[in-house]
């Protein structure tokens, strides 16, 4: 019989196809994660020599030598043009709102108190900023959503104007609308406030409400800092709102009863096919004083160069960074160690980079661990990278991401954070089958935490991205008390200075199977020449496509 290149070509997939099932059914890797070797990592990381490895400190220093000593040690490659850092660089805006707002209309005027009413940053580096007189527009939910078929910004002009929207998106609501209680990208608030720049507003004002943003507004007031980080634009400008912020629920009724209406009312008419924003009626008259100072920090980058696929690639992430030292808790603590967050998930990036450096066949595809600064300032190491990568989007098979691994012991689930968004999680489901576990959605999604870790500035350019919780499901204790652990971690110990390692009370042991999960699903990338896709109604999926076939 002869073989023509059509009968030639699936003849190929099929042998790839049958090797890789072959490749998949070998145990090879699993055995050399080792609890040992990741509570050595993890007791590192989590020391207090690294100060709690704050951007720009003597800690960042020390912590960069200890992750690229270590990737060194494995054997790995240097993975940015034969460095293991990537410099990344920053500018830290100091940002000095004016004490009020004042608030004019035609039947009323009266002022806002900063703090109180409102929080006001910016992110543009003028020395001085003022807005005069400047039109109030109420857009609705500030999204155009083109697969949700919603615009709220549909022959509205907004431009040099400031906008009001509304908090999360439109499925919070009502559950026939966008992906119902779980968060679309669309519900984020730094979406929202991307959306009025790219429309030309000259300010966007989030309304706060508790129970859609998921947490109250003392939140808002008390993470607002008069200096925030953020990536340097110099060179590579784009539009940025003169000001962004929120307004408290009091605040956003006052304005809307000066115009003769409600919160409630304009939800409702928000939400209500064919919507058209409005010009409200009033302007506003406030000011911000800014003083700025660039710095450069890094992120580190280690790979192990693929056999017959080089050009193509899997991510491993993590983030290396904490808040440094600060005040003394009441025990005179001052160091924020950041065991879990997430000295947990870069002592995992060093193990995997063990495991895969252990394997006897290699993988065809290029393997990179990505150990990224800035999470905890606002995901601006990935962020950087997603725009600067060492192998392009298109060659870029996909991102795992590790943001903080409990030490509670083996659960029978694993959490996927964004449910329903790529084919990854069907890979997840395959691999916590040989461990006699199963996959779960996140046990809140209205909360958006898809959209606030690494992972997500590689689903923002199309990357198809994992990212895992640990299970609730505790082994020998039940649900109850695996949800009873996350509750009590975040309630106690998240962002604070207890969040330390300590020998004698953590079990790593369900950490090793959440490693080996996300080591079968990057393994299979690795040996195949499958691409993982986004599924049907993720916001991220015309990104890839558009480019893709190109």
């Amino acid at each position: 019989m002869k073989l023509t290149p059509i009968k030639l070509s699936l003849l190929a997939a099929c042998l790839t196809a049958n090797l890789y099932q072959a490749s998949a059914q070998n145990t090879d890797g699993l055995n050399a994660f080792s609890e040992a070797s990741y509570r050595k990592y993890v007791s590192e990381v989590a020391s207090d020599k690294l100060q709690g490895r704050l951007p720009f400190s003597k800690g960042e220093t020390a912590t960069l030598s200890y992750l690229e000593q270590q990737f060194k040690a494995l054997g790995l490659e240097p993975g940015n043009k034969g460095s293991y850092l990537q410099p990344v660089p920053m500018v830290s805006i100091n940002t000095n709102p004016d004490p009020q707002m004042k608030v004019t209309g035609a039947n009323a005027s009266f002022d806002l108190e900063g703090l109180k009413d409102y929080v006001l940053w910016t992110r543009r580096t003028d020395a001085r900023i003022d807005i005069k007189n400047e039109d109030l527009v109420f857009a609705g939910f500030g999204i155009s959503a083109p697969e949700f078929n919603h615009d709220d910004y549909a022959g509205l002009d907004v431009k040099d104007k400031i906008v009001v929207v509304l908090v999360n998106d439109p499925g919070y609501y009502d559950a026939k609308q966008f992906k119902g209680k779980t968060m679309t990208y669309y519900g984020r608030w730094t979406y929202k406030y991307d959306e009025a720049a790219k429309h030309g507003a000259k300010g966007c004002l989030i309304i706060h409400d508790t129970a859609p943003a998921a947490y109250g507004f003392s939140v808002v007031a008390n993470s607002w800092k008069a200096s925030k980080l953020y990536l340097d634009p110099r060179g590579h400008e784009s539009y940025k709102c003169a000001f962004e912020g929120w307004l408290t629920m009091p605040a956003a009724e006052k304005l809307f009863a000066t115009i003769g209406t409600d919160y409630k009312t304009m939800l409702a008419k928000a939400l209500a096919p064919g919507f058209k924003g409005s010009a409200m009626g009033l302007n506003i008259t406030t000011g911000l004083s800014t003083t700025c100072k660039y710095n450069q920090s890094h992120n580190v980058v280690a790979k192990i160069t693929g056999t017959r696929h080089a050009d193509e690639c899997i991510v491993y992430s993590a983030h290396w960074d904490h808040f440094g030292i600060s005040k003394p808790d009441a025990k005179g603590d001052s160091i924020y160690n950041g065991a879990i967050d997430n000295a947990s998930g870069t002592a995992g990036l060093l193990e995997l980079a063990k495991v895969f450096k252990s394997l006897k066949t290699k993988p065809e595809r290029t393997i990179v661990f990505l150990s990224v600064t800035a999470e905890e300032q606002g995901l601006w190491g990935s962020a950087y990278y997603a725009e600067n990568p060492v192998f392009p989007k298109d060659k870029t098979v996909a991102d795992i991401n590790m943001d903080m691994f409990y030490p509670y012991g083996k659960t029978k689930d694993i959490s996927v954070v964004g449910y329903g968004q790529s084919e990854l999680e069907d890979y997840l489901a395959e691999a916590a089958k040989t461990q006699g576990r199963h996959i779960e959605p996140e046990a809140v999604p209205s909360k958006g935490m898809y959209f606030r870790s690494d992972h997500f500035n590689f689903a923002k350019v199309g990357i198809p991205a994992l990212y895992i919780e640990t299970g609730t499901d505790l082994v020998g204790k039940g649900k109850e008390a695996g949800l009873q652990m996350h509750d009590n971690y975040n309630s106690t110990v998240y962002h604070k200075p207890n969040d330390e390692y300590d020998a004698a009370t953590w079990d790593v042991s369900g950490t090793i199977q959440d490693l080996q999960l996300v080591y079968l699903v990057g393994k299979k990338l690795a040996y195949s020449a499958e691409w993982p896709k986004w599924k049907a109604g993720s916001e991220f999926k015309a990104v890839r496509e558009n480019y893709l076939k190109k």
